[in-house]
């Protein structure tokens, strides 16, 4: 559950708190509109014009320490909770519903410990029986089908440069770590970093019956296999290039650089339709693969891929697997003091692996119709002012205006929930069987996975489940997606003062639409597809002021002396200064004058709506953890970077030249 964190820092915004157990309703006809941000939160003592994020969050960063059971707690974190809540109450309901038996068994720590490791068992017994390497093909399939990240991964995926259609995709794993760089950097922490991690893995497989001699050895020998697949692998900021993320490979291809694999016989296994080609993300990673299954004994790699598959079930097995793994993920990783309650827990893995299913519920008691209505409605202005943006840019040549234009207008909005639910009625729950219950949950996701090769994108679908508190673009698909989780103060609020959510979701919402035109989305054109569609002199205009915004992130410090990385931050950075900016224009739109509430004017509320959304406290490991992984700046960096970067900041709170939230030169893409 805690690695769950680490698999999903690179997703596209990290986000956004009434009742949640009850829909958003309308304020009653003379009802005073409220401010919106928190009086209570702010730190009037401080200079807006110094530090903004210490006026807008100073006095709720005092007063809201990091809990024991988190790595960090922010506006995201209580609203995640509230929402968590309303899950928990759902699912202690739904007894003789797949989602409450799946929590039941997630929750029935006692059954679990009584049985052990005996769940386990046959897929130890299987990878125990491997006589040759060629076997390992037939393993993979097992492993890979139960969610467990062996060697590589496999998926399905809109292909690139073919978006109508859906392509096989394979990409790099196997690790353990959180991000190859992990393994190679050779500086004092990452070394005691992965002398933790080698004690880690020592100190699980002994729980599941090695003598500590035997356990320790077996440990050294899965560092240095997936040593040496992080040798092969990409980083995180490479990994942010799409073009060196897609090659289309036919399978004879693949089987060249990596024969050691019986390739048609994995494709086979899977279930998969006989494949003329598929996009092989990293092909450098799969000769390592190579590399790593001739040099290394069989024994060796059975040994990996016990390791593997005790990692990836950890959070079904007894206590003391539960307990060590987070010892590692969550206390060393991350800094986290204790384990969170065990129905925390259990609601975030059925939402995870039930999603659909438990979503609808959720729908059912917060959003509805009427929710989405409103939504579409703040989009749509937003959406009108990111237009004005485009057309007035003076940057942009008149072709490459064009061609943005058409892919603005192209955008699809998802707002809510998905038009159509997933049907798990082919999934076996038992109430009594937590291990069970995760791996056939997990092999019918892939299985929905693997059944899309070859036919035609269904652009209905949904990344993210509705309770989750956050928000994406996908340029493959061309629409921004917010789920009912995240349509909830202090996002958005119907009796809010409109400054306020503007600044809030009315921010978000135009910063997922900035991702459309960020340095990753603006390779894909308006369907979808991996083009460049940019004349040379637009290309260089952006790629100019883009590097602004690396040079001024990556002068921020995360934690001690680690920086932020400006490049791994750029898309997320990009779309927040856009993000913001776009919805300013959209409020004074809509606005032309303003009154004052609370003694501020609708500019200044504006802005406090979007510094109290990134209030955020964090431990130093998370933060250490972050600045290598998540393609996100911290909550200070996100609300101060962008802010100085705005002269109509400056101008709402009458800053002069020379201070720190008057940047020069500024930075501005959109």
């Amino acid at each position: 559950m805690y690695k769950s964190l680490i698999a999903g820092l690179a997703c596209a915004l990290a986000c956004f708190a009434q009742d949640p157990a009850s829909p958003i309703a309308k304020p009653a006809r003379g009802t005073k509109v409220a401010s919106g941000f928190d009086l209570k939160a702010m730190d009037k003592s401080a200079d807006p014009c110094v530090d903004f994020y210490q006026y807008a969050c100073g006095t709720w960063l005092a007063n809201n320490p990091v809990p024991s059971d988190q790595s960090s707690w922010g506006r995201f974190s209580e609203l995640e909770d509230r929402n968590r809540e309303t899950l928990r109450a759902i699912l202690e309901k739904a007894s003789g519903e797949k989602v409450g038996d799946f929590y039941a068994a997630c929750m029935d720590e006692a059954g679990i410990n009584q049985k052990g490791t005996a769940p386990l068992k046959p897929e130890l017994d299987r990878i125990a029986s491997i006589t040759s390497k060629a076997g390992l093909t037939d393993e993979l399939v097992r492993l890979h089908k139960m969610g467990v990240n062996a060697f590589f991964g496999f998926s399905s995926t809109p292909d690139a440069k073919d978006s109508a259609h859906v392509i096989a995709y394979i990409d790099q794993g196997g690790l353990g770590l959180p991000d190859r760089d992990y393994y190679l950097k050779s500086d004092a922490k990452s070394v005691e970093l992965r002398r933790q991690y080698v004690e880690h893995v020592a100190k699980m497989l002994q729980l599941l019956g090695d003598a500590a001699e035997i356990a320790a050895a077996k440990a050294k020998t899965i560092m240095a296999v997936e040593t040496e697949l992080a040798t092969g692998s990409l980083d995180v900021v490479e990994r942010r290039d799409p073009q060196k993320t897609y090659h289309k490979l036919s399978v004879k291809e693949l089987v060249s650089l990596s024969p050691g694999l019986q390739w048609p016989k994995y494709f086979e296994g899977l279930g998969l339709p006989q494949l003329e080609s598929l996009d092989v993300a990293v092909p450098p990673f799969f000769r390592q693969v190579e590399s790593v299954v001739v040099q290394h004994s069989l024994d060796d790699l059975k040994i990996y891929l016990t390791w593997h598959l005790v990692n990836d079930t950890a959070a079904s097995l007894p206590t003391g697997f539960v307990d060590e793994n987070f010892n590692f993920f969550g206390k060393t990783l991350n800094g986290s003091k204790e384990l969170r309650p065990r129905w925390k827990r259990c609601v975030d893995v059925v939402d995870g692996q039930l999603g659909d299913a438990l979503g609808q519920k959720f729908v059912e008691q917060t959003f509805g119709a009427e929710g989405k209505a409103r939504t579409l409605e703040m989009v749509k202005a937003i959406e009108n002012a990111l237009e004005q943006d485009i057309a007035h840019v003076d940057w942009m040549t008149a072709a490459t205006r064009k061609q943005a234009l058409i892919k603005l207008h192209g955008i699809t909005n998802k707002i809510g929930y998905p038009d159509k639910w997933k049907d798990y009625s082919s999934v076996q729950i038992s109430k009594d069987d937590a291990f069970g219950d995760s791996a056939r949950a997990n092999e019918f996701e892939f299985q929905r996975e693997v059944s899309k090769v070859g036919k035609p994108v269904d652009k209905r679908e949904w990344g993210m489940t509705p309770p989750t508190v956050n928000a994406y673009y996908n340029p493959q698909t061309n629409d921004i997606n917010f789920p009912a989780g995240i349509l909830q103060p202090p996002f958005y609020e119907n009796s809010l003062d409109d400054a306020v959510n503007f600044g809030a979701i009315g921010a978000v919402i135009g910063h997922e639409l900035t991702h459309g035109f960020d340095d990753q989305g603006r390779q894909f054109d308006a369907d979808g597809n991996l083009r460049d569609w940019w004349t040379a002199a637009d290309a260089k205009a952006f790629e100019q002021r883009a590097d602004c915004l690396v040079k001024e992130y990556g002068g921020f410090t995360a934690v001690d002396d680690i920086k932020l990385n400006g490049k791994l931050t750029l898309g997320e950075n990009t779309a927040d200064n856009g993000g913001l900016r776009i919805a300013l224009a959209a409020l004074l739109t809509k606005h032309k004058t303003g009154k004052l509430i609370d003694g501020l004017t609708p500019e200044q509320r504006l802005f406090l709506g979007w510094g109290q959304i990134w209030c955020t406290n964090r431990t130093d490991e998370s933060a250490r953890l972050r600045a290598n992984v998540d393609p996100h700046s911290p909550g200070k960096n996100r609300v101060n970077g962008v802010v100085s970067n705005m002269p109509e900041f400056q101008k709402a709170f009458a800053c002069k030249v020379g201070q720190p939230m008057v940047r020069y030169p500024a930075c501005r893409v959109w």
